[in-house]
């Protein structure tokens, strides 16, 4: 039982959890009503895999750095309860099996994306976060795919829908990320990450956090106003966005930039989930 919540732990669960989430919002945008059932499983299954193996690699990939930060020190590979071998095998596994999954069961248009998904995580992202703090941006990329993938699962093609949910997603993620990177600015210190506030300071973060969530909101909103939605999802969109911003905008006043970043990163995953709700329920809302 140890060993499999040992390899269990590879996977990252919680990221497969969030990205499911994002993937179901896209599927349901695109089915309108119209649910095929075994096809958003199909999906889910698949692209849950691919990033499940994505999630193995980067493990393999950062232990070195994991290794010098209280965060992740304790993680398989760095404590050596997995081999380095077992775990590229495992990651291989979960990788097959996931595209085959999306190659049979969705469309190819979607078994790519994820793939892009899966190389701009492991490989552009891996390389990017080590040198430079526009690492960050290269890792929302990947992060803003799993919502296009639930998407052309059903559509099979790629239109403005497609990109504005890729767009809303890359703009979520930064303030998200900036809102880690200050609040655990010690350990990326300590491992010789380049993040933005190192290497521009807080204050300078926390004006690039406030310009993406405009970003954000606007992007969300852009949804109603193209026709896709309906102004249930839009007043809801513009009351999470506006209480982000004003939970932002107390950051230059705040006495603990610490404690203020922790706020900003669990309010941000209450407007990414409160966003992938109502675009789920669109359907049955006015």
């Amino acid at each position: 039982m140890n060993r499999f919540k040992t390899y269990f732990s590879l996977i990252k669960p919680g990221i497969i959890r969030g990205n499911a989430i994002a993937a179901t919002a896209g599927f349901l945008l695109a089915s309108k009503g119209q649910i095929h059932f075994n096809l958003g499983i199909a999906m889910l299954t698949g692209l849950s895999l691919v990033i499940a193996s994505a999630c193995v690699f980067n493990n393999y990939i950062d232990r070195e750095i994991d290794a010098k930060m209280a965060r992740t020190n304790q993680r398989a590979l760095v404590r050596g309860a997995i081999s380095v071998r077992a775990a590229i095998i495992f990651g291989s596994i979960l990788g097959v099996a996931g595209a085959a999954i999306l190659g049979v069961f969705t469309n190819l248009l979607t078994l790519a994306i994820s793939l892009f998904g899966f190389f701009a995580y492991v490989v552009l992202y891996g390389i990017w976060k080590r040198r430079s703090a526009i690492g960050t941006v290269v890792g929302s990329i990947s992060g803003a795919v799993p919502p296009v993938v639930g998407y052309v699962a059903v559509t099979g093609r790629l239109d403005v829908a497609a990109g504005i949910l890729f767009l809303i997603i890359v703009l979520w993620q930064m303030p998200h990320f900036y809102a880690i990177a200050i609040y655990r600015l010690s350990d990326y210190t300590a491992a010789n990450i380049p993040v933005l506030p190192s290497k521009q300071g807080i204050r300078a973060t926390k004006i690039q956090m406030l310009a993406y969530i405009v970003a954000f909101t606007v992007a969300a909103a852009s949804l109603y106003l193209l026709g896709y939605a309906g102004v249930a999802y839009l007043v809801v969109t513009l009351m999470l966005g506006l209480v982000w911003l004003a939970l932002g905008l107390s950051g230059f006043a705040a006495a603990n930039d610490t404690l203020w970043a922790k706020q900003m990163f669990k309010y941000s995953l209450v407007v990414i989930t409160g966003l992938c709700l109502v675009i789920s329920l669109n359907t049955v809302l006015p």
